[in-house]
């Protein structure tokens, strides 16, 4: 079965910093696009960033632009999301994903998701 697999959630205070990994279960993803996704409570799902299949390309998400960064492993399998600066209204479950197409709304592979909380 194929599988994204997250890590890296908790909770922290307002300011700090969380890494979020995903890495693959029962393929490689080394020639995918990666994404970033979160739902908050009571809100739908919503993009975050993009990483391109080779690395050279970045696309971020207004709410997180110059705060969060989004890099993928030497071996291009694992994708990381670090968050700078956390805000309460960063708090939501974060999903990692994976789809041939780049800026796709739709990804084709999704992670079970790793929550995050942000205190005040």
């Amino acid at each position: 079965q194929v599988q994204l697999v997250e890590s890296g959630g908790g909770l922290v205070q307002a300011g700090g910093s969380l890494r979020l990994s995903c890495a693959p279960s029962g393929r490689t993803f080394s020639d995918y696009h990666m994404y970033w996704f979160r739902q908050a409570p009571g809100k739908e799902r919503e993009f975050v960033a993009v990483i391109s299949w080779s690395g050279s390309a970045t696309y971020f998400a207004d709410s997180v632009k110059g705060r969060f960064t989004i890099s993928r492993g030497n071996a291009k399998n694992t994708v990381y999301l670090q968050m700078n600066n956390l805000k309460p209204e960063d708090t939501a479950v974060y999903y990692c994903a994976a789809d041939d197409r780049y800026l796709t709304s739709r990804p084709a592979y999704w992670g079970q998701g790793t929550q995050v909380t942000v205190s005040q």
